[in-house]
């Protein structure tokens, strides 16, 4: 797998996720590489992260997918566009629908691996499935919805 995630193409202004933000000091710093025509992630929950004793917080396994999602679709965009991930123009994809089916308790104490494959490219829109793991065991499977950010909506933009 490359050294950097896709994460670490976003421009500094877009970097800023609680999820995947390389520049926010307090968030979870998810970082997406690819893996053939999958994409990798991997985490270790802390005890914080509990929902019951022992079992991680299911917003957090949102976070997982959801982030995992949006970088997978940077990574698709570039794809589509035959680019590099980092040229010019930088792509950042946002959450546009998120769904998440919990199919099992999710234990705190293992790293968890979360993967990615896109099912569908089309315009501005981009289509991931995700899934996370404990060990070998799949503990929650989503469905992330991508849009790609327009042009010059970026930190401190107003709409």
């Amino acid at each position: 797998m490359p050294e950097a995630a896709l994460q670490d193409f976003y421009p500094d202004d877009l970097a800023r996720c609680y999820g995947c933000g390389r520049l926010n000091a307090h968030g979870l710093h998810i970082q997406s590489r690819w893996n053939g025509d999958e994409t990798v992630a991997f985490f270790t929950p802390q005890p914080y992260h509990t929902a019951v004793p022992g079992y991680v917080y299911g917003g957090l396994i949102a976070s997982l997918i959801d982030c995992h999602g949006t970088g997978t679709a940077a990574g698709a965009g570039y794809r589509a566009e035959g680019r590099e991930p980092g040229s010019e123009p930088a792509l950042r994809y946002v959450t546009a629908a998120l769904k998440v089916d919990y199919l099992r308790p999710t234990p705190l104490g293992v790293e968890l691996e979360v993967r990615g494959r896109v099912r569908e490219v089309k315009g501005r829109k981009v289509v991931v499935e995700a899934w996370v793991l404990a060990g070998d065991q799949v503990c929650a499977r989503g469905e992330v919805i991508a849009v790609r950010l327009p042009p010059g909506m970026a930190l401190g933009d107003k709409a």
